[in-house]
């Protein structure tokens, strides 16, 4: 069982920007993809981000201009840059492994959230106006 843990949440002024970190307890490369997604209060969870390991990147279509991930394989963190930050994006942000789904396939949604074999337990940011 690898452990995920998600860290550089907090309070940010809208147009600002944040770093999330996810820390993997084991080699995450041999993961077929991880990816980041979000839970703001009242909402269903949504996929913003994934990236499988040959380094290819899928993004929400929301994210793409202003979110990038980005994975440390030697250190095995993974990222998400966040920039240009609105009260809209305030939420509990998790990461997220599987074995064998695609970047893609974990954009895409069609699945159960439970059935990932990872997940973290999210980090809060909030974005005030």
């Amino acid at each position: 069982q690898v452990n995920l843990a998600e860290s550089g949440g907090g309070s940010v002024q809208a147009g600002g920007s944040l770093r999330l970190s996810c820390a993997a307890s084991a080699a995450i490369n041999m993961y077929s993809s991880m990816g980041w997604f979000r839970q703001a209060p009242g909402k269903t969870r949504e996929a913003l981000a994934g990236i499988d390991s040959d380094g290819t990147i899928t993004y929400a279509h929301f994210v793409k201009d202003r979110f990038s991930i980005s994975q440390d394989n030697a250190n095995n963190i993974l990222f998400l840059q966040m920039n240009n930050l609105t009260p809209e994006d305030t939420a509990t942000y998790y990461c997220a492994a599987d074995f064998s789904l695609s970047s893609r396939a974990l954009i895409q949604g069609n699945y159960d959230p439970k059935s990932l074999d990872a997940w973290g337990q999210g980090t809060l940011v909030t974005v005030s106006s």
